[in-house]
């Protein structure tokens, strides 16, 4: 079974991971959902969300964007991180990927190393 998690703001995928308010969580097998999650993340500071994931046994993480420490922190983690998710609603963008449909872009918070703490969130 997979547990995977998007960021969402206002029903859709947030844009930045860290500024989201709530996480919905997916428990799948194969290419089904058997169970939806609304969770609330902790309070952002550095590698708390993160860590946060962990803990609640998330395997994947689908975002638009996030700064590269987190993403070193989930992958330390062995949570698969996949970027640059359309906006959309989360039950959408579960399915596309589930199916091997979703579409990903580049990761949505590219800035450089110093304000890497922007995208962490």
């Amino acid at each position: 079974m997979k547990k995977l998690a998007i960021p969402v703001s206002n029903r859709v995928l947030s844009a930045h991971f860290g500024h989201a308010p709530k996480f919905y969580v997916f428990y799948t097998e194969g290419v089904n959902v058997i169970k939806e999650e609304i969770k609330t993340p902790p309070p952002h500071e550095v590698g708390a969300i993160p860590n946060w994931l962990a803990e609640i046994k998330v395997t994947d993480l689908i975002t638009g964007g996030i700064g590269k420490k987190a993403i070193d922190i989930l992958n330390s983690k062995n949570i698969n991180v996949f970027t640059g998710a359309p906006v959309d609603v989360p039950e959408k963008i579960v399915l596309d990927f589930l199916s091997g449909n979703l579409k990903t872009s580049a990761n949505l918070c590219n800035h450089n190393e110093k304000d890497d703490a922007h995208c962490e969130h």
